[in-house]
């Protein structure tokens, strides 16, 4: 059953501009390690990472509707709990980390779909949450 949807769309170019202004300490705020280091091995760091951010908004909206009851819960959605990697076939998925993990069984949510899209200077990211 799916239980919440969220979606997401983020410029390319203000992502840019946002990650190079607030430098590299807070923007291992928003984004793992691992994305981080991911990105460093891309064309394009900055089409990588927006699709990244897209993905952390589309699960927290795909999620709050679930979370609306318990504060505590909502408040403890920390964007690099919510991290999107790539399978061997290219295709996204949301890494399940214990704090993700945690949260996903108290709302009794199974399974995050993710499809995530680039194009002309946008990023957007779908989410599916099915329990």
């Amino acid at each position: 059953m799916i239980k919440g949807i969220g979606v997401d769309l983020v410029d390319i170019d203000e992502l840019k501009e946002l990650i190079n202004r607030i430098g590299p300490a807070a923007t291992s705020k928003l984004f793992s390690p691992t994305e981080l280091e991911l990105s460093k091995s891309k064309s394009d760091p900055y089409e990588y990472l927006a699709a990244r951010f897209a993905a952390k908004e589309a699960v927290t909206k795909a999620l709050s509707p679930l979370l609306a009851a318990n504060q505590a819960l909502y408040e403890s959605i920390d964007m690099r709990i919510v991290e999107t990697l790539n399978k061997e076939d290219g295709s996204p998925y949301i890494v399940r980390h214990a704090k993700i993990n945690e949260i996903l069984q108290k709302v009794e949510v199974s399974q995050l779909h993710i499809s995530l899209s680039t194009e002309k200077g946008m990023a957007c990211a779908f989410v599916v949450a099915e329990g």
